[in-house]
């Protein structure tokens, strides 16, 4: 990796936290890049969702910034964000006004500082999977757990864990994981089954 993470600390990116919730050195540099690459899109309609007063759909995205940003350690940052998703969804439109300006700033801020990272080569971990392969998989793991198949189901589960999923449909897929191994092969279906929207 020609990367020294080290350089993150100054930008306030706990690494081990990163690291915590992506497993490897190499997933956490490619969320690190997919972070950076979205910020045109996420900044953009988060503005346009302030400026329209559109509560609904500015909630949606800063939820999203929350969860995105608590995964590669900008803790401080993911904060700010869930202030603002809090304040969105008990219509507190004082404290979204008081801080939504200073919170993009300090996003804008973050994103200046992985600029080495984000436009440096692609990093692609080894099992790495897509959008299509995951839908795949998704789809071959339900029916090994509807066929009661436990080394089928838990190797496809595996392989799915090479998907790029945000925080929460990780921590689902993890939960299916412990179901798959205590043999309860219904439960773990229906949160896979939540979790396939998340694939895109």
């Amino acid at each position: 990796m020609d990367y020294n993470l080290d350089t993150l600390a100054p930008l306030g990116i706990d690494i081990d936290t990163g690291l915590d919730y992506t497993r490897a050195e190499d997933k956490y540099i490619s969320a690190l890049q997919r972070y950076y690459k979205a910020y045109d899109k996420n900044s953009s309609s988060a503005e346009n969702f302030y400026s329209a007063k559109d509560w609904d759909n500015y909630t949606i995205i800063v939820h999203s910034l929350k969860s995105n940003s608590k995964m590669i350690g900008a803790l401080s940052l993911s904060t700010e964000f869930e202030k603002l998703e809090m304040a969105s969804r008990n219509g507190e439109t004082s404290i979204i006004e008081s801080n939504h300006s200073s919170t993009m700033s300090m996003y804008k801020k973050v994103i200046e500082g992985l600029k080495p990272i984000g436009e440096m080569s692609a990093v692609k971990p080894a099992d790495e999977i897509d959008a299509d392969e995951a839908r795949k998989v998704a789809n071959e793991l339900l029916e090994a757990l509807d066929d009661f198949d436990d080394e089928v189901s838990s190797e496809l589960a595996r392989k799915l864990s090479g998907y790029p999923f945000r925080i929460t449909q990780r921590d689902k897929l993890s939960e299916a994981t412990e179901l798959i191994s205590d043999f309860m092969y219904d439960d773990a279906a229906e949160i896979i089954k939540e979790i396939i929207p998340g694939i895109e």
